[in-house]
């Protein structure tokens, strides 16, 4: 798309089309930085659908700055609980902590980039959309868009071909309005240009996608990469004893989920003879794939490194996405 006059039409099109056909998404009412910022953090790894409710809640508990930074760690992890990689909701308190020291929130791309868990798109995201600064947000469906708007076969999954199309990007850009384009170049890849059989004949830009010129749409984008999923099965104990339930916490230095409610396994309880089979269910994280068995078993004499917790204390605590799924299994008969 090399002429001028084709930028400006892609670029006056594209945003018209956003402007009667986008979502109805709760973070694009507001101008808030704030909670411009917590949705890009939660949808650094989560789906849009799967992000609103936690989204809607978040922001009730926690509805500025000032009560994210004074927010208990149970309080906050409870609040971020079944979104996963707990990382983000740790970053996001440190940041807010900053940012109530600094006085406000960062008004500039740079100083939104130096903020705990932020990257490059996070900081354009929130520099473009709620200070309208020209920066290019790039993710997955605008990498997506411009592979196929320049019929460029570039491996999007490398680090070089992520630079690639950054720049590319870049040059669509309408700075004029930078953040509405940038939604408008996601909205497009997340609704149209999906990964497979896009909707060209929907798409307000199709007239100045060269891969769709070229009938390449569909071998594009490029991504390669070598990763190979994992299988595993494991099994939890459920030990109940009146009101109570034998549980564990992952300690404060753990890498994943410090601070969460697990159920144990047979490496915490060596002792324990797995008994009745309550159920089964699988659970994914990344490129594992776990099958979880539910074991009944009998209240061992030791505890070791567990503690009987009752029910109403649990309901109050955070707890695991994997503890929640056998949880909902032992409650539910049905869903065995």
């Amino acid at each position: 798309m090399p002429g001028a006059n084709q930028l400006t039409e892609f670029r006056k099109r594209l945003l018209a089309w956003f402007g009667t056909q986008q979502r109805d998404l709760p973070w694009r009412r507001t101008r808030d930085p704030y909670r411009i910022w917590v949705s890009e953090i939660m949808l650094q790894q989560t789906r849009v659908a799967a992000a609103i409710p936690y989204f809607e809640r978040f922001v009730e508990r926690f509805p500025d700055v000032a009560a994210l930074a004074a927010a208990t760690e149970a309080d906050l992890l409870a609040a971020w609980a079944g979104l996963g990689y707990y990382h983000r909701a740790r970053n996001l308190q440190k940041a807010a902590r900053l940012i109530q020291v600094a006085g406000g929130f960062p008004a500039s791309y740079q100083e939104i980039r130096q903020l705990p868990g932020v990257g490059d798109y996070t900081a354009a995201a929130v520099a473009s959309i709620a200070f309208d600064l020209p920066h290019t947000a790039v993710d997955g469906n605008v990498l997506r868009v411009a592979s196929r708007v320049f019929d460029d076969p570039m491996n999007v999954a490398s680090t070089a071909g992520r630079k690639h199309f950054a720049v590319l990007a870049a040059k669509l850009l309408d700075r004029a309005r930078p953040g509405a384009f940038n939604q408008a170049m996601m909205e497009l890849g997340a609704t149209l240009c999906s990964p497979k059989n896009p909707r060209c004949l929907l798409c307000p830009v199709a007239e100045f996608c060269d891969a769709r010129a070229n009938g390449s749409q569909n071998a594009l984008p490029v991504k390669l990469g070598n990763t190979q999923n994992v299988e595993e099965e494991r099994a939890v104990f459920w030990i109940e004893d009146d009101d109570r339930l034998l549980v564990w916490q992952r300690p404060a230095e753990s890498r994943l989920m410090p601070g969460f409610w697990e159920l144990p396994e047979a490496v915490h309880l060596p002792m324990v003879a797995p008994g009745r089979k309550l159920g089964s269910f699988r659970h994914s994280i990344t490129f594992h794939s776990y099958q979880f068995e539910v074991r009944e078993a009998a209240a061992p004499q030791t505890t070791a490194g567990c503690r009987w917790m009752t029910r109403g204390d649990l309901e109050r605590a955070p707890l695991s996405t994997i503890f929640k799924k056998a949880k909902r299994l032992v409650d539910d008969p049905q869903a065995k």
